[in-house]
């Protein structure tokens, strides 16, 4: 696929033979790809409860071009397989990984007529603890030296940091359903710098945080997630959706506080 700023993205799909739900769009994180296990072993889940699903290689990343912008950019990457899962079926479900996140909450800000939008592990602001493995992420994407060696060691092209709009505001503009899932055990952003502790209360937001969960598409936390896409179709009156436990959807969870 093609985005609409020039950029060609390499994308992988699992199809359902017969009606399926609603296709699911997967965006990974920093130094992640559309190859990655735990994606592909979440995708089959999905699959396996009759979502389509669409994965690709942000830019920067893999088999795609340009260059990585830690989310803000990525809107295009969104749109273009957006554009292409409208083609499948007209409830489309975004779930978004880390910088993932950031690339589904940036294009949906702008979307009105998406099904749902799922992020795991989203920061809340730009700001990442003192703890060692955020440091190393920031590092990647914040100096010069660490972009050199992620595009040597990694083959991830990042550009140079032009601090972009925080997740936190993007969603305050969002209003499709909006699901958020942390892991309890996160390393890279810990569940108290994340969007669970900014997220507005009300209707069509839902917060799951998950015990031994840690970053990104951890199969720890692959229940919660397909629940989260499975609430979002819920929420969108969709015939045959689940109705989620309180549990798993509505219920307010109170963050304790993050030591660094």
């Amino acid at each position: 696929m093609e985005t609409s700023d020039g950029v060609e993205l390499a994308t992988r799909r699992w199809p359902v033979s017969d009606g399926a739900r609603a296709v699911v769009v997967l965006a990974h994180g920093l130094t992640a790809n559309k190859d990655e296990p735990r994606l592909m072993s979440l995708a089959s889940e999905l699959q396996g409860q009759g979502f389509e699903v669409i994965a690709y290689d942000s830019r920067g990343h893999g088999q795609s071009g340009g260059q990585c912008t830690l989310g803000d950019l990525e809107r295009h990457d969104v749109a273009a397989v957006v554009e292409w899962a409208r083609t499948r079926n007209r409830r489309v479900v975004l779930v978004g990984a880390s910088m993932g996140a950031v690339g589904v909450l940036a294009y949906a800000a702008t979307a009105k007529d998406l099904t749902g939008v799922v992020t795991v592990s989203s920061p809340g602001e730009w700001r990442l603890p003192l703890r060692v493995r955020s440091m190393i992420t920031a590092s990647l994407a914040r100096t010069r030296t660490g972009r050199q060696f992620a595009r040597r060691r990694m083959n991830v092209r990042i550009a140079p940091w032009t601090s972009p709009e925080s997740p936190r505001s993007l969603v305050e503009r969002i209003s499709v359903p909006l699901a958020v899932v942390h892991g309890r055990r996160d390393a890279v952003i810990p569940a108290g710098a994340g969007l669970a502790r900014v997220i507005g209360v009300g209707p069509g937001r839902s917060v799951a945080l998950v015990q031994s969960m840690g970053h990104a598409f951890d199969p720890v936390g692959h229940k919660q997630i397909c629940d989260a896409v499975a609430w979002a179709l819920y929420q969108d009156g969709a015939l045959g959706a689940i109705e989620p436990t309180l549990a798993d959807a509505d219920a307010r969870i109170q963050l304790e506080p993050q030591g660094p």
